[in-house]
């Protein structure tokens, strides 16, 4: 990136957003901040800078359509174009559906689906005319396999699925330039577990195996300068949960009933009112930064990811390895015949 690819990342004050930021500005981009907390915003663009980037702040909530089209247009005003547009935002509510309001499941299908539809309907107005620009839909592994407690989260990352594809399909139609690719996550060490709207007894937390948010972080950069992927896989977890839930789904329904409700919930008291209405950072001028509160367990590398980023390469040498293989059988049956 010589030239400081033009970036923007929305949910870029905390969590995934903040370590995507920080991976890009390491690479020289210029990264837009996209996110309602202005303290978290305030200091990812410190990080920005420091990482060797250039950053503006916009302070935005993804669910204001409008909003969100002038946020586009600041970054252009700004930078000139659009290269690469991260959808990530989210918000959540961790209870069962039946204590879900019908106000609080509409408000994070607003943020966690439409923001991501509005986000990508903002890059497209600009990506288009160029015809060329990639767009990066954070996902999860929630996206196909839905799990108790999240039904309101599940169900807006299975609807960016199923939106994604429908437009790749459209973009491939058309021969356009502008690509979409989509990053499926496992359970990452980020602060969401201290700002969902908690309804259960115990502390909010990932499921095991828990991620460090750099290697999402990684894997949202490696996609958006390979988008021809349709999609990339994070995290052991993730890809034995995809394989799972398309091999035996009932089996998985019963085995996530099983333990899924203890499993993501720990000992403590719930740490504050989540961030549904309002930024997490807002009345508390608190900076959450991109890490949660499970520094202690989190691991901080991913075979399973690695592969995934390097499957070309691993392609061309395990061809390579086959044909050494059969170079070698067939000299020895030569030396055999003579």
């Amino acid at each position: 990136m010589k030239h400081g690819k033009v970036v923007v990342v929305t949910g870029a004050s905390g969590g995934v957003g903040r370590a995507t930021a920080r991976a890009f500005a390491e690479r020289g981009a210029r990264v837009a901040l996209l996110a309602r907390g202005r303290e978290g915003l305030a200091a990812a663009a410190d990080e920005v800078e420091r990482a060797g980037g250039e950053a503006l702040v916009v302070s935005v909530d993804v669910s204001d359509a409008k909003a969100v089209e002038d946020a586009a247009q600041q970054v252009v005003d700004a930078f000139g174009h659009i290269d690469v547009w991260v959808n990530n935002a989210f918000t959540g509510v961790f209870a069962p559906f039946t204590e879900i309001t019908p106000d609080e499941f509409r408000r994070v299908t607003e943020v966690t689906y439409l923001g991501y539809v509005f986000g990508t309907r903002a890059a497209l107005r600009h990506m288009q005319p160029r015809d060329r620009g990639t767009i990066v839909q954070v996902g999860s592994a929630l996206a196909y396999r839905g799990i108790p407690l999240q039904s309101a989260y599940c169900g807006a990352k299975h609807a960016i699925q199923g939106f994604n594809e429908s437009l790749r399909c459209e973009l491939l139609h058309s021969g356009s330039g502008v690509r979409t690719t989509m990053v499926q996550l496992p359970g990452l060490n980020t602060p969401q577990f201290d700002w969902v709207l908690n309804r259960m007894p115990g502390r909010a937390r990932p499921v095991a195996p828990v991620y460090q948010p750099e290697i999402a972080a990684r894997a949202v950069v490696h996609a958006a300068f390979h988008p021809r992927r349709r999609e990339y896989w994070v995290g052991g977890s993730t890809a034995a949960t995809l394989i799972a839930n398309a091999v035996m789904p009932g089996v998985l329904d019963r085995y996530l009933a099983r333990t899924n409700i203890e499993a993501q919930q720990e000992e403590g008291e719930h740490s504050g009112p989540g961030n549904l209405w309002a930024p997490a950072d807002g009345p508390h001028g608190r900076d959450h930064g991109a890490h949660g509160r499970f520094d202690d367990e989190a691991v901080h590398r991913s075979p399973q990811d690695w592969l995934s980023r390097n499957r070309a390469r691993m392609g061309v040498g395990l061809v390579a390895a086959a044909a050494g293989a059969l170079g070698v059988v067939a000299t020895s049956g030569l030396r055999r015949r003579g």
